[in-house]
């Protein structure tokens, strides 16, 4: 072989490699959560992280970090305003911090149930609630729900208003929650939801206002005893990702990114309707637990006191009109 035939068979060797085609790498989102393995939340967002690799054709892939692995909800708010974190899945109580007309969810006796709650999540003033998010830096793309919020004490049960004076009561830190707890005449008292345990055993804390889930997952009831039913407040998570992390998306992965999202949102609010009655049972086994059938009425001097906060946000009034028609 002679020398320029050698070189020609090289370089056509190397032109024949150059065109095969390679396996672009994927590209790992992080996604950030506080609820625990065996909260819906997290199962919901496993689901996604299990389905965006087939929906992206590989191209994404999604890292799942929950019961608070990256920090405190406001810590990873922080992170995805920086680009640290793409994804999280939080609670709108935290993210009406930045989207206050998200605080209508928290409407005092809204609901009846979880179901009423995962229908109103259509109407138009719910998805406008979503646009919110813009000006924060976040890209809004849907609601999954936990159970109703009811009353767990250490020592007694919240058998009226009465005796939850000047008790000491977990809340998630945000207005419509502080405004109620102090209407009650309680003491709202914001703890890290990982520290909950530690200062019921302690005495730290009397009580909490929490969700099934959250009590079940978390094994409060082996160190708080009485829970009563009050169902005054829903609780949603909205499924965020950073502006930042969303513009840097095509067209095509956004798009399956949002088909993957809302299907395992959906699927989340359907467990959620199961996992109530399950985790009742679990707990009726366990512990007291008493039913507060006209909670609406003993809490009304709270309930018309979150309603009065409201009066700044006109959107949270026509999620409650919509929410009232769609009911009828």
């Amino acid at each position: 072989m002679t020398t320029s035939n050698f070189g020609l068979k090289a370089l056509l060797a190397t032109a024949t490699l150059l065109a095969l085609p390679f396996a672009a790498e994927a590209r790992e989102l992080r996604m950030g959560l506080i609820t625990p393995p065996s909260h819906v939340w997290t199962k919901v967002a496993e689901r996604m992280a299990e389905k965006l690799p087939e929906a992206t054709h590989g191209d994404l892939t999604l890292a799942i970090f929950p019961a608070g692995q990256l920090g405190t909800e406001q810590e990873m708010f922080q992170q995805m305003s920086t680009g640290l974190l793409d994804a999280g899945l939080m609670t709108a109580a935290i993210t009406s911090l930045r989207a206050p007309s998200l605080q209508g969810w928290f409407t005092p006796y809204l609901f009846s149930d979880v179901s009423a709650a995962i229908s109103a999540a259509d109407t138009p003033a719910a998805q406008a609630m979503l646009g919110e998010l813009d000006k924060a830096g976040l890209h809004g793309m849907g609601y999954t729900f936990a159970g109703m919020r009811h009353i767990l004490m250490r020592d007694e049960p919240a058998t009226d208003v009465a005796a939850l004076q000047n008790k000491k009561i977990r809340i998630v830190p945000f207005p419509a929650m502080k405004v109620w707890w102090q209407a009650v005449g309680a003491v709202p008292t914001p703890v890290n939801l990982t520290e909950v345990y530690q200062a019921l055993q302690t005495g730290l804390l009397d009580g909490v206002d929490i969700d099934l889930d959250a009590l079940v997952g978390l094994k409060f009831q082996e160190v708080a005893h009485n829970l009563t039913l009050t169902s005054h407040m829903t609780f949603p998570a909205v499924m965020m990702v950073s502006d930042m992390t969303w513009s840097g998306l095509s067209k095509d992965e956004q798009d399956a990114f949002q088909a993957v999202a809302s299907e395992a949102l959906a699927w989340g609010s359907e467990q959620q309707i199961a996992a109530e009655a399950a985790n009742l049972a679990t707990l009726e086994k366990d512990m007291t637990v008493t039913r507060l059938t006209d909670g609406k009425q003993a809490f009304a001097k709270a309930n018309e006191a979150v309603d009065a906060s409201f009066a700044a946000y006109p959107l949270i009034g026509e999620f409650q009109t919509q929410v009232a028609e769609q009911a009828k």
